[in-house]
């Protein structure tokens, strides 16, 4: 991570078990606390349906997978090659990969608009090669 001033933030990992694999494990931690962030309050709300019948939550769980898969596809493929994410003065992305891709979907979905006319719907076809 970067300061405000651009220069690199001392970041200081304290690891009982494996310390020399401790820095890549906190990053894979990170990347799953993220997409609890992205399901519960930042993008797909689960947390609203109120929802408590095991079934249910279930298959609301996996609806909101395939979509946090397409939209994170969605996400990386304009950052990578289209549009990238713009850097803030503090040296981090001005949003996250995810959000990325869910506000491109959330716009095609709700008004039509593909503003970088990337096939939307082939990156949904993801899903479809994890049930087949």
């Amino acid at each position: 991570m970067q300061g405000q001033d651009g220069r690199p933030e001392l970041q200081v990992i304290i690891s009982y078990n494996q310390p020399k694999d401790s820095v890549g494990t906190y990053r894979r931690r990170w990347q799953i606390e993220t997409m609890f962030k992205a399901m519960k309050s930042a993008g797909f709300n689960m947390e609203d349906t109120h929802l408590t019948d095991p079934e249910r939550v279930g298959k609301l769980l996996l609806m909101v997978m395939i979509a946090f898969v397409w939209c994170y596809n969605i996400g990386e493929l304009v950052h990578r090659k289209i549009k990238p994410i713009r850097i803030l003065k503090h040296g981090r992305k001005e949003k996250s990969i995810i959000r990325y891709g869910l506000d491109i979907v959330a716009d095609y979905l709700q008004r039509g608009r593909n503003e970088f006319k990337i096939p939307i719907f082939d990156l949904f076809s993801i899903a479809n090669q994890i049930f087949t």
